[in-house]
């Protein structure tokens, strides 16, 4: 039943969602009223029909009264918000770590451009490395020739730097290749390694159902001469270096795994002066250890693998450090695979890896992101394990909360209509940049001539009563294809009056909107509608903007704008 408690909560959520995004929209406010009173999902269309009402009523509201109206319930909202951050603040405790002895690397590979599952990783070990009075280093794991350029360790560091993350150092695995090798000999002088010649099929078939293949049983002697045949070259590109773990094991990793390759492409910070690179489950464990790192944190993903790390570090006799696992960052309709992403770009589907419609690094800055959004995303669960996708309005929600304060409101309009005014005598009007921070105005001298949405001029008919918001009020004369008639009404707007975006038509910019969705579909396809574009005017001020600024089109949404022959508007 809608009581009287159920509609003051659906008009001051209606205000609140208009106060925030210029107008209410009723699905936003139907599900903050569902969430107070749950019971009335039996009672849907009756729910529908006073929030239909109340949204009529708030959206008619100039913004002066909006202001005034939302003002006696902003203390109440603020309060909810404090209890429900408090609330949902995420713990930062990594188990088994002490203040003051604490040691954690970020260790990309650079084969490949930054995303935003990298930075969950490095803001929470910066965080943790905060927490504990400890320090945070950069390890470049880069110890695959064939993947990896110094383009990438630019970017990477680029976007760290530009996200805020600081380090106390830095180090590269392929400058301790060498060491590496001297940990290989002492694994196969163990009996704990040996050299494999089988070919990639053979090995794969072993492990898949369990079997060892012949040259596990070669002496310690015999291994050390191939591997030095390796190290020489003369072995060719055939062979591997591998744990002898156990085939039988239920925990697939240990079958077996490969240390060493042979890779003779040229490294980007190496050149050609190792053809036998260790692999990342070799070199983690190890250079962990050797460099003071006292815990890790690694993706969930991860954590079959944790025991081959132990096993390497238990064989060579080295100290561990502690593992510490985390859920994956993984955002609904969109892909971070760089196989996937490269193909794209050769398709000419996106523009790069900066496109906007991507999240990673350089794309979501691109698009107007801020570095502090994406930090407090990525933080959102702390160090919780459980694993769920999320959606990008999430992050996009937390961005339009950081820039709303500084964003310029604007007029615009799509499929504009021509709208005049008779008796409308010229005048100036002064406009706020911001309904409630002090930033400024723009200033327009009006001549009678405007441009609205062709979707707001469809809903008009003669002797309906209108206001063109903060500039005239004024009754239909007539409507007909592409123009409305005016003409200026006497005594202001009334409660009937449909309060209506324009622009002036006189000093109006062409322009466009370009609306962005996910990159993908449900069924994991390029979504050809990812990205779409709308022809339309903005208020002559937009010329003064500075490119690449943020703004709120009203009614619209925040859009970032880029300056050209004809101005762009990005989604936010």
């Amino acid at each position: 039943m809608i009581d009287e408690k159920v509609k003051n909560a659906i008009f001051r959520n209606a205000l609140k969602n208009a106060f925030d995004y210029g107008s209410a929209k009723e699905g936003a406010v139907i599900s903050k009223v569902l969430f107070e009173f749950p019971a009335l999902r039996s009672s849907m269309a009756e729910l529908k029909a006073e929030v239909s009402k109340a949204i009529s009523l708030v959206n008619g509201m100039d913004r002066t009264r909006l202001e005034d109206e939302y003002g006696s319930y902003k203390a109440g909202f603020d309060e909810a918000e404090r209890k429900k951050a408090e609330e949902s603040k995420p713990k930062f405790i990594a188990d088994g770590a002490t203040v003051g002895n604490f040691k954690t690397r970020f260790p990309p590979a650079p084969n490949g451009y930054m995303h935003i599952g990298h930075a969950k990783i490095a803001f929470l070990e910066q965080r943790l490395a905060e927490e504990y009075k400890g320090r945070l280093v950069l390890y470049f794991d880069d110890t695959d020739p064939e993947n990896e350029r110094q383009e990438f360790v630019d970017a990477f560091k680029r976007d760290l730097d530009w996200l805020g993350i600081r380090f106390d150092g830095e180090y590269y695995a392929s400058d301790n290749v060498d060491k590496m090798y001297g940990y290989a000999a002492a694994a196969i002088r163990s009996g704990n390694a040996y050299v494999c010649t089988c070919s990639r099929e053979k090995m794969k078939d072993g492990r898949m159902n369990s079997k060892e293949c012949e040259h596990r049983s070669n002496s310690a002697e015999r291994n050390a001469e191939l591997w030095n045949a390796m190290l020489d070259g003369s072995l060719g590109e055939s062979g591997v270096l591998r744990l002898k773990g156990d085939m039988k094991s239920l925990n697939t990793v240990m079958r077996d795994p490969t240390l060493f390759r042979i890779k003779s492409q040229a490294h980007y910070r190496q050149g050609s002066r190792y053809t036998v690179w260790p692999t990342y489950d070799f070199n983690t464990p190890i250079m962990d250890s050797i460099m003071g790192i006292t815990d890790t944190l690694r993706s969930k993903e991860y954590e079959l693998r944790d025991e081959l790390y132990f096993r390497i570090l238990d064989m060579l006799g080295l100290r561990k450090p502690r593992i510490h696992s985390v859920a994956r960052l993984e955002i609904k309709g969109n892909i971070t695979s760089k196989r996937k992403l490269n193909a794209m770009v050769k398709e000419g589907l996106i523009s790069g890896y900066d496109d906007p419609r991507l999240v990673t690094i350089a794309g979501l800055r691109n698009r107007g992101i801020e570095a502090a959004a994406i930090k407090e995303f990525a933080l959102r669960f702390g160090m919780s394990k459980a694993e769920s996708v999320m959606d990008i309005e999430m992050l996009l929600s937390y961005n339009r909360k950081l820039i709303d304060r500084q964003a310029k409101r604007l007029f615009a309009v799509e499929d504009p209509v021509d709208v005049s005014v008779e008796g409308f005598e010229r005048r100036k009007v002064r406009l706020r940049l911001h309904p409630s921070e002090d930033i400024g105005y723009r200033e327009y001298e009006l001549g009678g001539r405007f441009l609205i949405d062709k979707a707001d001029a469809s809903s008009l008919k003669e002797g309906d009563s209108i206001r063109l918001k903060e500039a005239v009020s004024a009754k239909v004369l007539s409507v007909s294809r592409g123009t409305v008639r005016c003409a200026e009404k006497e005594g202001g707007p009334d409660g009937s009056s449909k309060a209506l975006q324009w622009v002036d038509a006189d000093a109006a910019l062409r322009c466009r909107f370009i609306m962005l969705g996910n990159l993908v579909d449900d069924s994991e396809g390029f979504n050809k509608n990812s990205i779409e574009e709308h022809e339309g005017y903005v208020e002559g001020y937009a010329a003064r903007l500075e490119d690449g600024e943020r703004v709120q089109l009203e009614r619209k949404g925040f859009f970032r704008l880029r300056k050209g022959q004809v101005l762009s508007f990005t989604s936010l």
